[in-house]
């Protein structure tokens, strides 16, 4: 967890400052050796942890997320995997030198990213919802698949080594890829039973659906090893689509989306501090390195523009897919088995396997996670400035304070759902949303990725408040604010200093007092600041009302009940005040 805040507070991509934390207190150090202290249960602990993983991500998809890429998707996840496992094959085979055997065992592996990864990455890097969609989307949807390729390559093997290859010796392998599928839809279907039909107390709601993403898992690797991951995902896709008839469905979100922050913090540093020195000093070889910069440079591009010709990808959106792929966990892991199969078979420079993966992962998981934000940029495929506002209610002082920010450079959207109300918003060219707000089609149909701050300014409270409790979770706590509608001094008192905090502006400036100045010709100006002070409203008011601060990087600062600002040299305070 303190890898995962300090990457937040100095802006590092997470799984770079995890990977480090676990090279650092293993190998580097020597403090801890996890796969020792833990013994036989090392393994299960991550299996377990990865199948929770997979199927948080699975069940955060929404069909409606794949609207004008869907042939992108579906291309990336069979052609482009299919061109990704034969190429990075080719290459393991002539460049990493493997034998041509275990080189498509781990061509297959390394088809995967996955959400373990992938998902961190477009947290930071605020990217455009298209790209966004499509990397996420293949992802969660290619990791169950790598392990089976892998699988199926090392089925070949076992088969040709005692016998001619015929088809029919492929068929158990099949069946039992379809079973894990069925028992995966089956438990979905169950769940979404349950809680539709209200057998499951709201209390117990998610724990129970832990447990049976557990069981689910189980019964998968029962079936055979590796195809759990398989069956959560496909339980995990049940249980999406399911979401729009069962809407209780969805409240587990947050809890499984907290749930995965912690184990995937938890399962990089295990894997990373349980390597050994001599396994990390294999990378730094000349085979090793070149096999890396292959994947990289030439397996993955190729796979990706070969796969998306003539789909919905822009130029810039296929440079940016095919550029992003970093690999995680589940490469890791399960190289490890497939490595220990294969010594075992007699194959000895399978020993290479875990340097060899180890080496994919770190570096693609740094140099992804280090470009990912500057190169969609130049691209045009991310928002360079994410300090913008979302406001929510089109009423004329908020079109007022919207065309202010524009003025001062900053990013401002209304959303009412009065297409009149809107309608001077879209003539003073503000960006604009009609429909409403707490509607689930507005995750679809609005690029947030903008916008860092949501007011409410609705002329209801209730509504207001309903507003900033929805969007806490997506926007942040400190950055969620509402605007009073009409209060009495004596009510703001009893409001806790929590809400205070949240409470725009000041205690006269109400939705109702704020509409009625602009709409007699008060105007909103800004304040060049040339000292630093403290902010106190007292001095502007009764003829102005300090709203916001611009800082001098650009950030939003808020005036609310509570909190005593800061000015410094080189801010902007904008003001509603009497025109002249």
């Amino acid at each position: 967890m303190f890898s995962q805040w300090l990457a937040w507070r100095i802006q590092w991509p997470s799984i770079v400052i995890m990977t480090v934390a676990g090279l650092l207190i293993g190998p580097v150090l020597g403090l801890i050796n996890p796969q020792e202290g833990l013994g036989e249960l090392y393994s299960p602990i991550i299996s377990l942890a990865v199948a929770l993983i997979l199927f948080e991500g699975s069940n955060s998809l929404d069909i409606r997320e794949l609207k004008g890429i869907s042939k992108s998707v579906f291309r990336i996840v069979t052609l482009g995997a299919l061109l990704a496992w034969v190429g990075g094959s080719v290459a393991a085979h002539y460049i990493a030198g493997l034998d041509l055997e275990i080189s498509f065992i781990i061509g297959g592996l390394f088809v995967v990213t996955g959400p373990t990864v992938i998902i961190p990455l477009l947290r930071q890097a605020k990217l455009s919802a298209r790209v966004s969609s499509v990397l996420k989307w293949e992802g969660i949807i290619v990791d169950p698949i790598g392990p089976l390729l892998a699988l199926f390559a090392y089925e070949i093997i076992k088969i040709t080594l005692d016998k001619p290859v015929h088809i029919s010796d492929f068929i158990p392998f099949f069946i039992d890829s379809l079973f894990a599928i069925i028992v995966g839809y089956a438990i979905g279907i169950l769940v979404s039973l349950l809680v539709g039909r209200g057998w499951l107390p709201e209390y117990l709601k998610s724990p129970i659906i832990f447990c049976f993403v557990l069981i689910c898992f189980v019964l998968g690797e029962a079936i055979m090893h590796e195809v759990g991951m398989l069956a959560v995902t496909v339980m995990g896709l049940t249980l999406a689509r399911t979401k729009k008839y069962v809407h209780s469905i969805g409240s587990i979100g947050h809890f499984m989306e907290n749930i995965s922050v912690m184990l995937t913090s938890t399962i990089f540093i295990l894997l990373t501090a349980s390597l050994t020195r001599e396994t990390i000093m294999d990378v730094f070889t000349w085979p090793i390195i070149l096999f890396v910069i292959i994947m990289l440079f030439l397996v993955r591009p190729l796979s990706i523009w070969i796969s998306t010709i003539g789909t919905e990808l822009t130029l810039q959106e296929k440079t940016l897919v095919s550029w992003i792929a970093p690999r995680g966990i589940v490469a890791l892991t399960v190289s490890g088995y497939f490595a220990a199969l294969l010594i075992e078979d007699g194959y000895s420079n399978a020993s290479i396997l875990t340097p060899l993966t180890l080496a994919l992962v770190f570096i693609t998981v740094c140099v992804h996670g280090f470009t990912i934000g500057p190169i969609a940029r130049r691209l045009k495929l991310a928002n360079p400035d994410s300090s913008g506002v979302l406001i929510v209610g089109a009423s004329s002082f908020a079109i007022a304070f919207a065309s202010h920010l524009k003025e001062l450079g900053v990013p401002a959207l209304i959303t009412d759902t009065s297409f009149d109300k809107l309608y001077h918003a879209r003539q003073l060219g503000i960006a604009t949303y009609h429909g409403e707000i707490l509607s689930e089609h507005s995750d679809f149909e609005i690029d947030k990725s903008p916008y860092n701050n949501l007011l409410a300014m609705k002329g209801d409270a209730a509504y207001n408040a309903l507003v900033c409790q929805t969007y806490i979770p997506e926007f942040g706590y400190n950055n969620t604010f509402s605007l009073p509608i009409a209060a009495r001094q004596s009510e703001h008192r009893e409001i806790s200093s929590a809400i205070k905090a949240h409470l725009l502006f000041g205690e006269g400036a109400t939705f109702t007092e704020l509409n009625k100045k602009v709409n007699i010709g008060y105007q909103i100006r800004t304040i060049e600041i040339e000292g630093k002070q403290m902010l106190v409203k007292e001095e502007l008011e009764p003829n102005g009302t300090p709203l916001c601060v611009k800082r001098k990087n650009g950030d939003l600062a808020f005036v609310t009940f509570k909190e005593k600002l800061m000015l410094n040299v080189g801010d902007q305070l904008v003001v509603l005040e009497q025109g002249e």
